[in-house]
């Protein structure tokens, strides 16, 4: 399939933006299931992605417009053979979270969407030179589910190519103002040395009980360590674009229907406040949220999964869903960041991605590193 096709309405990025933002050296690597371009961001001024790909065709305009469509492939990963790859020194795989979300049905990782890990993997088989370092990333539920089931497979996989293996755990509350767990599997080539600084003796911070209780007795298990990030400074309220229109008078005053009591009484101090639409015991309720943070961005597949937001006025309360820089925003994509396509293109384009300051984390602290203990 070809990518122009896709992205022939996406103008070209702002030379100055990408000026501004191209860095002195970088590593190569490539990226799979890349979606709307989130990682290769957060990577950027460590790692240059020399090929990416994703399926949907929306995603991959908003990955172009910011990063160009050389490098990009668009089509099933079940078509790519790995001969055909470049050298790269990382491999990157954010594969699919549905068959292991807790909102699905955890079908497992060897369903139909969750199961596309194995076709990168067989990749990485295919490719003369498979790349030292692997990484990837997928919902708390990879972990969780299964009394950590999955994982292990994962794991086993991993170490049966010959890499040593440690998961860690991420939360993005501590860089933006949203409530979102991801794991973060990271592998690397038997025979390579790892910094003592890049490894604890037992968990840490990076390893909670899920993580702890499934690795057990699991051959090549490394516990990363990174220092703790510094505290977050920005709230909820941080990320408003105040002057967005909200829903008409009828429709904010039926949302605001199903707001619980509780909820309301807060709602008399607080100025805005997020929240997700319910089923409590049969009955539908508007949650919100007060702790300065968003719930999880998810897609927008379903009516409920967008995430809706209650603005005081004076006396009166407005609802409406987020924009879509503002669901930017909540994943820490610059504001520069081109998001071309419909409202439910971009909010999708967020929901499903990679939170930018995490991966950035990730790579300053972890993966350099890595990468400066192979060269």
């Amino acid at each position: 399939m070809n990518i122009q096709h896709a992205i022939s309405y996406v103008r070209e990025p702002v030379a100055d933006y990408r000026a501004a933002h191209e860095p002195q050296s970088e590593e190569p690597f490539l990226e799979f299931f890349a979606g709307s371009g989130l990682v290769a961001e957060g990577l950027r001024g460590f790692f240059q992605p020399v090929w990416a790909n994703d399926i949907c065709e929306k995603k991959a305009a908003v990955y172009a417009a910011n990063h160009g469509r050389d490098h990009f492939h668009l089509g099933s990963i079940a078509e790519i053979n790995g001969v055909e790859l470049p050298n790269a020194v990382m491999s990157w795989a954010s594969f699919p979270c549905q068959d292991l979300s807790l909102a699905g049905l955890t079908a497992g990782i060897h369903a139909k969407r969750s199961g596309l890990v194995w076709e990168w993997l067989r990749i990485m088989d295919e490719m003369p030179t498979p790349p030292p370092v692997l990484v990837a990333e997928n919902v708390t539920g990879l972990v969780s589910t299964q009394e950590g089931k999955h994982y292990r497979l994962l794991h086993e996989a991993l170490v049966a190519r010959g890499y040593q293996v440690g998961a860690v755990l991420l939360d993005a509350r501590h860089w933006v103002p949203q409530s979102r767990q991801r794991i973060f599997v990271i592998a690397i080539k038997n025979g390579l040395s790892i910094p003592k600084g890049l490894m604890s003796h037992g968990a840490n911070w990076l390893h909670p009980p899920a993580i702890t209780r499934v690795v057990t007795g699991l051959p090549n298990w490394v516990w990363w360590w990174m220092p703790c990030p510094p505290r977050r400074t920005t709230r909820f309220e941080d990320i408003i674009e105040w002057n967005a229109d909200s829903d008409a008078p009828e429709i904010s005053e039926r949302n605001m229907s199903m707001v619980p009591p509780r909820h309301k009484q807060l709602m008399g101090i607080a100025c805005v406040a997020p929240g997700y639409k319910r089923t409590r015991q049969g009955k539908q309720v508007l949650e919100l949220r007060f702790d300065g943070l968003a719930g999880c961005l998810r897609t927008p597949e379903g009516g409920s999964s967008r995430q809706l937001v209650v603005l005081r006025k004076g006396e009166r309360f407005e609802t409406r869903l987020l924009t879509v820089r503002e669901t930017a925003r909540l994943m820490g994509a610059p504001e520069t960041y081109l998001l071309p396509g419909s409202y439910n293109d971009g909010y999708k384009a967020m929901g499903d991605a990679v939170v930018v300051p995490v991966a950035n984390f990730l790579a300053q602290h972890l993966l350099m590193p890595l990468i400066g203990s192979v060269r």
